[in-house]
């Protein structure tokens, strides 16, 4: 069926909006209405031709005393849906009396099969009858629903000679349709629009990044997708597409499975919908959702491990009932947050006011470790994923433990204003447990903010879009795997670094600078002795002679009563000072993949600290337990331009102007 068809069936359905709605909903709950009504309309017309054995089966059932009769009617009516109510929509469009409708609809409704019962429940669509009762508004829905000029059946409608009349539409024309309703109603609503639609170009972007880099790889088999806040399920249905036609032009046969789990009760039943739309019934029994179905608190999947994985995540959302339903920060045990890396315990648990990293988490512990092509992992983050927490916290200990674990190839840098309902800075994680030999130990970033094409009109924010051109560069520049100017490569340990807390001695005037001081002594002498730079130091500890001295780590030597010992000071807590010093301060950290040792540690903060801090403060140290491991990725630091300077020239000619322009004004007023 042509596209000119299938978009004059979608605005005959969406002008039943404006007929029959008009007075009774505001615009904005239009699609309370006529998105589950399409759903209802297209089940209706695919389940007639079986009606009857869908009855006698029923029928037979009962009388056998069978109580789980779902396979054995799937099977009656030939779909992955059925209904067991004696009418359909042509009876309901018979009844007179508005009463009589009314009741008769409900029963109608009653009839689905228990997957159709969750997407009419999760529309809240029973909501909406005595509304439509009321106004007598629900017999004219019908009607229009079954208006004689469209055909919602996948059976051609005939004229008497036996010609067709109208074309029967099949699952993807039928599923096509319904995604472009869902569209049009999420740009009329473009607030909230973002909130659960990715638009399709981002990902288009983000299905090619995950499967061409190993498309050459895929063999006959079955392939598991899978997305953990999936929405109306878009990313799942355009990576599925993606996936069979690479397997197609390489002559493989795959089968592909769908996974997704959403929260939101309605795009949870948009999602559900439009996979029982397309006839992808198995696919709509893996979607799990509704608001009790949350991923972080409530995983459906526990132990599943899926092959591709895409999402787009909530950004900036607070997570703080899940964090509570899971026992609260220091009682969470899930294993997805709390892991075990290099030897230490790590907790992956973020911030309450922001869950985004949690989901990529997720995603990760449903990796497949034992196949030949292990996972690929693309998902949209916002730019506080890459270096929102200090070391040691959730974010930057999730950073660390993808990073270290070599998982991390990509992060893609998107267009400002790509997305409905923000214009914030949007990236791409392409992450991978099998990373080709070339890329490993080594992390690839790549602006891609000025490949794009503007739209004619916007679309909420979204006022551009990455066109087919546009992926083609960004997926050539991910596979080239070259430096450029829009594509830079890093060892992994470029982004990690040591957070050092440097201390100075407390200086009191009026101390004895020979003699050892108690806490409770220093506590009291805080309060009435006076601080100052050239004071002593106060001593909280001589040490017994033999000890080594080291300076940097806070032992230094001094004279006490004329012998050589070593002794350790009170820091001054107003004196107190953090330095991040990087990686890449140890040399062996430039080779890829190579991650500091304890010595190399010591090693490369001691020159750090010779180099940059005893030079002004020679009586720093700092203590080695109190170093912690942080990550973060500053984007705009490797792709920084400044702007050029303008010539003298310029500058000059410019101010000759001005000069001129105040001189001409002064003719002017003393002319005048």
């Amino acid at each position: 069926m042509e596209n000119g068809q299938l978009t004059w069936i979608a605005n005959f359905i969406w002008g039943i909006a404006d007929d029959v709605l008009r007075d009774l909903y505001v615009r904005g709950k239009y699609r309370d209405v006529i998105l589950p009504m399409t759903v209802i309309r297209r089940l209706d017309a695919v389940l007639e031709p079986t009606k009857q054995a869908v009855l006698d089966r029923k029928a037979w059932l009962d009388k056998k005393g069978i109580v789980y009769q779902d396979p054995a009617l799937r099977q009656a009516a030939g779909h992955a849906f059925y209904n067991t109510s004696k009418l359909t929509l042509r009876d309901l469009k018979a009844r007179a009396s508005r009463q009589q409708l009314e009741t008769d609809f409900r029963a109608y409704l009653d009839g689905f099969s228990p997957n159709v019962q969750e997407i009419i429940d999760n529309f809240e669509f029973r909501n909406q009858i005595p509304r439509l009762a009321k106004a007598d508004a629900l017999g004219a829905l019908i009607e229009k629903f079954l208006d004689p000029s469209i055909n919602l059946s996948p059976h051609p409608v005939l004229n008497s000679d036996g010609s067709v009349r109208l074309e029967g539409l099949d699952n993807h024309a039928m599923g096509t349709i319904f995604e472009e309703l869902v569209r049009r109603f999420n740009e009329e609503n473009n607030e909230e629009a973002g909130e659960h639609w990715t638009p399709r170009d981002a990902v288009r972007l983000m299905a090619r990044l995950i499967f061409e880099p190993v498309a050459d790889q895929i063999t006959d088999g079955t392939y598991l997708l899978y997305d953990g806040a999936c929405g109306t399920g878009g990313m799942l249905t355009v990576a599925e597409e993606t996936l069979l036609h690479l397997a197609n032009e390489r002559g493989k046969q795959v089968s592909v499975h769908l996974f997704g789990q959403e929260i939101n009760a309605e795009t949870y039943a948009i999602c559900k919908a439009d996979l029982l739309l397309k006839g992808e019934g198995d696919a709509a029994d893996n979607i799990v959702g509704g608001p009790e179905h949350s991923t972080l608190s409530q995983d459906a999947f526990p132990g599943r491990e899926f092959d591709f994985m895409l999402s787009n995540p909530p950004y900036g959302k607070s997570w703080k009932s899940d964090l509570e339903r899971m026992g609260g920060k220091a009682g969470i045990k899930d294993p997805r947050f709390v892991v075990q890396h290099r030897g230490e315990e790590l907790s992956l648990i973020t911030r309450s006011s922001d869950g985004q990293l949690l989901f990529l988490v997720n995603m990760l512990s449903k990796m497949k470790n034992n196949t030949p092509l292990g996972s690929r992992i693309a998902e949209v983050h916002n730019g506080s994923s890459l270096f929102t927490g200090d070391a040691g916290q959730g974010e930057s200990n999730i950073r660390r433990w993808i990073i270290e674990n070599d998982w991390l190839e990509a992060i893609v840098a998107l267009p400002l204003n790509m997305f409905y309902n923000t214009g914030i800075a949007t990236y791409v994680w392409v992450l991978t447990n099998r990373k080709p030999e070339h890329r490993k130990g080594r992390v690839q970033l790549m602006d891609a903010t000025q490949w794009y094409k503007p739209l004619r009109k916007n679309l909420g924010k979204k006022n551009c879009e990455l066109s087919e051109e546009d992926i083609r560069r960004i997926v050539d520049t991910f596979l080239k795997f070259e430096e450029t100017e829009q594509s830079k490569i890093f060892p992994n340990a470029a982004f990690g670094y040591w957070k050092v807390t440097v201390e100075r001695p407390l200086r009191l005037k009026g101390i004895d600078p020979e003699r050892e001081y108690s806490a409770k002594e220093i506590k009291a002498l805080r309060e009435t002795a006076k601080r100052a730079e050239d004071a002593p130091p106060v001593i909280r500890k001589i040490h017994k002679s033999g000890t080594a001295p080291d300076p940097l780590r806070g032992l230094f030597e001094a004279t006490i009563h004329g012998k050589p010992r070593v002794v350790e000071y009170e820091p001054d807590q107003e004196l107190r000072d953090t330095e991040q010093i990087p990686f890449l301060e140890c040399p062996a950290c430039h080779e890829p993949g190579y991650l500091p040792s304890k010595e190399d540690e010591h090693t490369a903060i001691g020159t750090f600290l010779r180099r940059e801090v005893l030079p002004y403060a020679s009586d720093a140290w700092y203590h080695p337990e109190s170093v912690k491991i942080g990550y973060e990725i500053n984007f705009n630091r490797y792709f920084y331009k400044p702007k050029a300077l303008r010539s003298l020239e310029e500058i000059r000619a410019d101010l000759l102007a001005v000069a001129k322009e105040a001189e001409g004004l002064f003719q002017d007023i003393l002319g005048g």
